[in-house]
């Protein structure tokens, strides 16, 4: 059987250990305590899947209150131009995009809640905007652990977005738990 652990950054976002879910371990909002937390589980849990769960924020109104699947996550925050394009690690090899083979959305992790527009995520062809997944990502890939996520679109990423996400929240853990099975095959 295979060792999977289900991540979330917050217990608000998901709960409810329900289906094949045995365990959730929270990891806190951010990249750097996603990191820390997924690369924990990795050497202790020694999981063959990572499945991240959680809420984002959208750019497409027809989006928003959909569970989606992430295919594809990049960094968002990353700004280091000149030395590199935004998104990419200067002076590096890393890559600066990861992949699952789950899903299909496309989704970007910074270290800020997102409340404006911004070109760049369009330019990119973004669908979602969350705090963790990239990290949680690359630490598995660091590993060569697979990993899938589902996310849960409670806002337009926009000045409305915190107000949004508040009266969203109370939903994600059931609509996660839609789609969770989907991610343990």
């Amino acid at each position: 059987m295979r060792k999977i652990v289900v991540i979330a950054a917050l217990e608000s976002e998901y709960f409810n250990a329900k289906g094949p879910v045995e365990k959730i371990y929270y990891s806190g909002i951010g990249k750097i305590n996603s990191a820390r937390v997924t690369t924990e589980l990795i050497l202790e849990v020694k999981p063959d899947l990572i499945v991240n769960v959680g809420t984002a924020g959208c750019l497409s109104e027809e989006m928003l209150g959909r569970v989606l699947g992430v295919n594809e996550v990049l960094e968002r925050d990353m700004l280091a131009e000149p030395l590199a394009p935004r998104g990419t690690v200067p002076l590096s090899s890393q890559q600066s995009i990861h992949k699952s083979s789950f899903g299909s959305a496309r989704c970007a992790t910074g270290d800020s809640f997102v409340t404006s527009r911004d070109q760049w995520l369009f330019d990119n062809k973004v669908d979602l905007v969350d705090m963790e997944l990239f990290s949680i990502a690359k630490v598995a890939h660091h590993y060569d652990i697979e990993w899938k996520s589902i996310k849960f679109v409670t806002d337009l990423a926009d000045a409305n977005a915190a107000k949004h996400w508040v009266q969203s929240i109370e939903q994600s853990d059931t609509r996660i738990s839609e789609m969770i099975e989907l991610a343990f095959s």
